[in-house]
């Protein structure tokens, strides 16, 4: 379930060419590509302001005189004099899957100008993502409305969604076969030490979102002396990845919805949805009932129904919207806001669905007996019904995925690190506090920045400009100054005030 921040805005494996040993928990870098020339040109259709190139890299680390691939690559280059500029800083919003190349801009726009000017902000569309070469796409289709319910009434009705799940692995096997066994997060972290010596870096700083900050620790690991500052904003747990983290996922989302519809509740003169959480989450029932037996002709059923209200996992910004849409279609029986936000936060991207796959289902072993992932899902969806199947379905094709991942996920942590900063909801959903102090325990030169109450998902694009979390990011951008706190967390800075109803 993780995603990126584009949604609002969830190791090389067994299958490996013959001669190829299976790579160890930790590995050793490589040594890396010659340097690249990067030819570099206006590309306002991204961004703008935002200047893009393509970078060629391996497929495969092991074998760097052979096929290669294209990384698309943007940039915000430094304004600042040359004696006070700090050198490169790599961007990722998440993912898997997401395209980050906007994110330049985005992050230049978010810090202050005297700090973003001393950077050269560089975002990239990961391997197999959008516009870097091959752009996976396994089945265009595969989100069509109206999707078959996701909590699967009948075993005849599960053995299906299997079905769909084992076809969409074996589309990926077809279309992408030679690409599959390198789409893991380690190749990423290979490509973005690829991209430092393209630009002449000897050292890099990175600021990763959700996924990306998985990528930011596998890339710290791999290559701690070309770190140089690293924000990791929304983080993943990498002792989870990835069963177990979906499963910690749906039990915060739980919670997090449960938020959501006590919010809803507090306004019920507004939306009428009920006076009483558990009220508004018997609305949301009956309209996904409604739904169910009467879905909007090609546009809207109960999985989209469930889409569009997975967004307000994310981001507190879109409650009033989903409360409006849902009080709409519940009181008038119009379903065109609840149509038009699947459009716009609901709807899935298949790019991004095919490289979340090829990513996870590849970075480690994943329960190959359809029977573990019923009962599971089935005992958790007792506690945590609202997103348990959803969630299921979105990751199942790794049941049946052609690339076997290692058994244990990669080692994160390395000697030597730098000062990290990491910044967390304590009520986030989509990467749970929880495992996000595992990862800073397993990084002893991070220190955390704490968001008490919080639920929103990337927390730097989500707070206010200049508040309390924006301060601590331009703190450590600009000098490398961090929270002085000690113990597992080392500052607190207070949630965001919940949204008011529009109007």
């Amino acid at each position: 379930m993780l995603t990126s921040l584009a949604l609002l805005g969830a190791l090389l494996g067994a299958v490996l060419p013959p001669g190829v040993p299976a790579p160890p928990g930790r590995w050793s870098p490589a040594a890396p590509p010659g340097p690249a020339r990067l030819h570099w040109a206006p590309c306002p259709g991204v961004a703008a302001g935002l200047d893009c190139a393509a970078l060629r890299v391996p497929l495969d680390y092991a074998r760097p005189g052979g096929r290669h691939i294209t990384i698309a690559l943007s940039e915000v280059p430094a304004s600042a004099p040359s004696g006070l500029r700090q050198g490169v800083l790599v961007v990722n919003p998440g993912g898997p899957g997401g395209s980050g190349r906007a994110l330049a801009a985005t992050v230049a726009g978010e810090l202050p100008p005297s700090i973003a000017s001393e950077y050269t902000i560089v975002g990239f569309d990961p391997r197999g993502v959008g516009a870097s070469v091959p752009s996976m796409h396994c089945d265009p289709s595969y989100f069509r409305p109206v999707q078959p319910s996701y909590t699967p009434a009948t075993r005849t009705a599960e053995l299906a969604l299997e079905a769909k799940a084992r076809g969409y692995a074996q589309a990926c096997e077809r279309r992408y076969g030679w690409l599959l066994p390198y789409m893991s997060t380690v190749d990423t972290a290979r490509d973005v030490e690829s991209i430092a010596t393209a630009m002449g870096q000897a050292r890099i700083s990175y600021f990763g979102f959700s996924y990306g900050t998985y990528i930011g620790q596998v890339y710290a690991t791999l290559y701690p002396a070309s770190v140089r500052r690293m924000v990791l904003d929304s983080t993943v747990d990498p002792t989870g990845v990835w069963y177990a983290d979906n499963l910690a996922q749906d039990v915060a989302a739980q919670r997090r919805l449960g938020t959501m519809f006590a919010w809803a509740a507090r306004y019920d003169g507004t939306y009428h949805l009920g006076s009483t959480g558990g009220e508004v989450a018997a609305s949301f029932a009956t309209a996904k009932a409604r739904l169910t037996l009467h879905p909007v002709a090609g546009r809207l059923g109960p999985d989209e129904l469930d889409d569009d209200f997975v967004a307000g996992l994310y981001t507190t910004s879109v409650w009033p919207d989903l409360a409006a849409a849902l009080s709409s279609y519940l009181r008038r029986g119009s379903s065109s806001s609840l149509v038009a936000l699947y459009r716009t936060v609901g709807a899935q991207d298949e790019n991004e669905f095919a490289v979340y796959n090829a990513v996870e289902c590849s970075d480690v072993a994943w329960p190959r007996n359809w029977a573990r992932w019923d009962s599971d899902t089935r005992k958790l969806a007792r506690v945590a019904p609202l997103v348990t199947w959803d969630n299921t379905w979105f990751n199942a094709a790794c049941a049946f995925w052609p690339v076997k991942g290692p058994a244990k996920p990669f080692e994160v942590g390395a000697p030597g690190l730098p000062g990290i900063l990491m910044v967390q909801g304590s009520a986030d959903a989509a990467t749970p506090y929880a495992g996000a102090q595992r990862a800073h325990a397993l990084l002893p030169s991070a220190r955390m920045v704490v968001v008490e109450g919080d639920g929103n998902h990337g927390e730097f694009l989500s707070a206010p400009p200049g508040g309390c979390v924006a301060g601590y990011v331009y703190r450590y951008l600009a000098s490398g100054r961090l929270p002085t706190g000690t113990g597992t967390v080392n500052a607190r800075c207070p949630a965001d005030r919940p949204p008011v109803p529009f109007g």
